[in-house]
């Protein structure tokens, strides 16, 4: 089977389909397929570990507004002429989301672009490409992938009817830091720094319950985004919050460093298709904190974790209940977070369960289990 996944750019390293298309993509191929992974920019390896990576010109790269919107002809022609039976696309608002083969299936990941959330950033620039071609190619995509089923009633919501296959994103599984004593404790959250992300109620909730544990720390690590870290650092001072630290976006081995060795992750966010933050932290035995505006219910089932509402006081509650807790009893249930992603996130496993949906669409086998017709 010839694949072709598509993704705008994989030049942000901070930005998860950096990891997971890429992920995805390798699994694949160990499994026997022929990938290539084409995106806009940046310098391709032409094959590692069977996958050849395939970067295209950005057209009107210096042109305001056409600029953004990701146009390739090189793309365009790249998946037009490379004979692929499935064209799999991550992403949406742009063009490069958008190029496809009509001799070849077309397979649609949102990556959480159509949750309401999403939706409501930017509607101006969504409404004009949804009318200019993303619509159009939403309604001929063959079968969408969502990575959470909470994804799947998202799709359904904005009207799309087509078989949608619930497959989670993949993840390694790193080796373990060593436990170093330290008097201080650290709950972090990591990602971009934007509204989405509800670090504004993070932020909140930190203030009610900072003086309570004097013990710990609170970092923010990740990007700025149209300079919103400076409108949250002047919500810290006006709350006079205590013990917060802002850090810029970490990388490779700093940043499973700074994952590995944290007590407690938090994830705030409003809405998020998966959160590939809560699995890498889950790898690295670190319990967490998700909202229920991320797709983590099984954090309280496998005893890894909190789930609880996005509201300031819903996070002030998990974290009292968090970091009242011993560190022996934190590092119970992070054990039980890595167990799980052993389990059932595998980049293997995850692998093999878009192939079979693939087969399905092809024509080459049952319906797997993960796809829903209804």
């Amino acid at each position: 089977m010839r694949v072709a996944h598509t993704v705008s750019s994989l030049n942000n390293a901070s930005a998860g389909p950096t990891y997971s298309v890429p992920g995805l993509a390798y699994g694949q191929s160990r499994l026997g397929a022929e990938v290539a992974l084409h995106s806009l920019e940046g310098t391709a390896n032409q094959s590692q570990d069977g996958v050849a990576d395939i970067r295209h010109a950005r057209d009107l790269a210096n042109v305001p507004i056409l600029g953004r919107l990701g146009l390739s002809r090189g793309m365009r022609k790249g998946l037009a002429n490379g004979g692929y039976d499935i064209i799999h696309t991550h992403g949406l608002w742009l063009m490069a989301n958008n190029y496809r083969d009509k001799g070849a299936a077309f397979v649609i990941s949102p990556r959480g672009m159509l949750a309401g959330v999403a939706l409501a950033f930017s509607p101006m620039k969504k409404r004009a490409v949804g009318l200019m071609c993303q619509d159009r190619n939403l309604r001929a995509a063959a079968l969408f992938h969502a990575t959470a089923m909470e994804e799947l009633e998202d799709i359904r919501a904005y009207g799309m009817t087509q078989p949608v296959a619930v497959v989670p994103n993949g993840i390694d599984i790193p080796p373990l830091f060593p436990a170093a004593p330290s008097p201080r404790r650290r709950l972090i959250t990591l990602g971009r720094v934007h509204p989405k992300k509800g670090l504004d109620r993070l932020i909140s909730a930190w203030a009610q319950v900072a003086s309570r544990f004097p013990e710990w720390d609170l970092e923010i690590i990740g990007p700025d985004q149209n300079d919103y870290r400076s409108v949250l650092e002047a919500q810290a001072r006006d709350l006079g919050v205590l013990r917060l630290r802002f850090r810029d976006a970490l990388h490779g081995a700093e940043k499973r460093t700074a994952m590995g060795t944290a007590n407690l992750f938090i994830l705030p966010s409003l809405s998020e298709n998966f959160g590939i933050t809560v699995a890498e932290s889950l790898a690295l035995s670190v319990p967490v904190i998700a909202t229920r505006g991320t797709p983590w219910a099984g954090l309280e089932v496998q005893s890894c974790g909190w789930w609880v509402g996005h509201s300031s006081d819903d996070l002030a509650w998990a974290m009292r209940q968090a970091m009242s807790l011993p560190e022996t009893e934190l590092k119970r249930m992070g054990a039980n977070g890595r167990t799980w992603m052993e389990r059932d996130f595998s980049w293997d496993s995850i692998a093999a369960m878009t192939m079979s949906a693939y087969s399905w669409l092809l024509g080459q086998g049952d319906r797997p289990d993960c796809v829903y017709t209804d």
